[in-house]
């Protein structure tokens, strides 16, 4: 297993960030003073949080790169596993599927995390009756072939105008889709983990009988800055 610039092992850091939601990632960025949570990309297909490094995907409108003819996103999937989440940008054609139902069939059969897209995504059915989890704000039924290219895979991509690199985190459930910088990981997982456990704790006393009141007084509010 190898290091990240961060400090984290790579590996241990996906399964650290498995273990937390994205509002205490958020809490985290928060206190880092650090952006990166983006609200109201919903969860098309699969079931619950997914978490792991980013496999980028730059879509759009020009020549794709030299060398032998590929559909696009096939190098991502081919370049992913079950710690890697692969991270969309197709800002050139609001109808044009950036994703479709062959990719979510390879990438299931390769474990792959799951797939955020800035862009549309079509197959929606066929990735769902694979439990195949996307997280993508629209949906199409038109195909990229003639509209779009693929322009690269790992290089650096823009999510509603979030900074993607390959090798950044990512975690995405219900609530956000959350995008880490790799050189950050260490420091955002510390604080994340120490603001979920204190809110755990704070859970505990809930469920002990404690008035909420007073669990989440001026502690809670002041739990960032702590």
């Amino acid at each position: 297993m190898t290091q990240n610039d961060g400090g984290a092992d790579l590996d241990d850091a996906v399964r650290r960030l498995r273990k937390l939601d994205t509002g205490a990632v958020s809490d985290a960025l928060d206190r880092l003073k650090l952006s990166g949570v983006i609200g109201g990309v919903p969860q098309q297909s699969g079931q619950g949080r997914i978490a792991g490094r980013a496999v980028t995907v730059k879509l759009g409108v020009g020549r794709a790169p030299a060398g032998a003819p590929r559909h696009l996103g096939t190098a991502a999937v081919e370049a992913s596993g079950p710690d890697e989440i692969i991270v969309i940008e197709q800002h050139a054609n609001a109808e044009a599927a950036s994703w479709g139902g062959l990719l979510s069939l390879g990438a299931k059969m390769r474990g792959v995390a799951g797939v955020v897209c800035d862009g549309p995504v079509r197959d929606i059915d066929e990735a769902r009756a694979l439990g195949f989890p996307i997280f993508a704000r629209t949906l199409t039924a038109k195909t990229a072939r003639g509209r779009i290219v693929e322009l690269g895979t790992n290089v650096p991509v823009l999510f509603e105008g979030v900074r993607v690199d390959a090798g950044d985190y990512v975690i995405a459930d219900a609530s956000a889709v959350v995008f880490i910088a790799r050189a950050d990981i260490a420091r955002v997982l510390s604080f994340a983990e120490e603001i979920a456990a204190k809110e755990e704790a704070m859970a505990n006393n809930v469920r002990a009988g404690a008035a909420i009141g007073t669990v989440m007084g001026g502690n809670y509010e002041r739990m960032l800055n702590d």
